[in-house]
């Protein structure tokens, strides 16, 4: 059985963010059964977590003593075995690892600095002076991402792949703004990946886990 660790608890606003939903919607796209490993607060911290997660984060995934982390590195893993994650075929395989990578490189970095500034700095004066930059940066970033998508389903065409998973969960943590959502483009792209009902299966997975620790 596949096991994939969570946090047990996390802020109302991280709630349907946390990595391992990636992790989730991946084997729910492969229809791979999993169970999930709820961790305490500071048990990612503890030698034996550490040892599997040296950074302390989630997911990990693990399947009969192989052990692995970064929801990219598993994600990828896991569509190895899913035509709806990579396509059979060597080329667009290639062009969806791309994808994947380009999302966490590319993208993420530029959204999470905005997720930050806005949840935990909105008050402090650098942040003001900071966040105008940093939006029109990734401005320029998502307007590339536009013009690539262009009038296609999928960043790859016709086909849904890892890399569309990948890129439509970075843009997601931008909801609560409309720097995403003011691309009408990419406002649709997004709503067409999670309107699949493997992501819904994930992200209910993932708040019933929350849930179950409210209980």
């Amino acid at each position: 059985m596949i096991t994939i660790s969570a946090f047990r608890w996390v802020p109302q606003f991280a709630r349907g963010q946390v990595r391992d939903l990636r992790v989730r919607w991946a084997l729910e796209e492969a229809g791979l059964p999993y169970k999930s490993r709820l961790l305490e607060q500071g048990d990612q911290d503890k030698p034996e977590y550490r040892h599997m997660q040296p950074f302390g984060q989630v997911p990990i995934f693990e399947e009969n003593g192989f052990v692995l982390f970064e929801s990219g590195a598993i994600v990828l893993h896991i569509g190895e075995r899913c035509e709806a994650l990579l396509p059979r075929d060597r080329g667009a395989r290639a062009r969806a690892a791309q994808w994947v990578i380009a999302a966490l490189n590319s993208i993420e970095p530029h959204v999470v600095n905005i997720a930050l500034i806005d949840l935990f700095y909105a008050d402090e004066e650098w942040a003001k002076l900071r966040r105008p930059s940093a939006v029109q940066f990734l401005g320029r970033r998502l307007a590339g991402l536009s013009n690539a998508l262009g009038d296609k389903p999928y960043l790859d065409g016709a086909q849904f792949t890892a890399g569309d998973l990948m890129m439509s969960t970075v843009l997601r943590i931008l909801d609560a703004t409309d720097i995403v959502k003011r691309d009408e483009r990419l406002a649709a792209y997004v709503e067409r990946c999670i309107a699949r009902p493997a992501f819904g299966r994930a992200l209910q997975a993932q708040l019933a886990d929350f849930r179950q620790d409210a209980a």
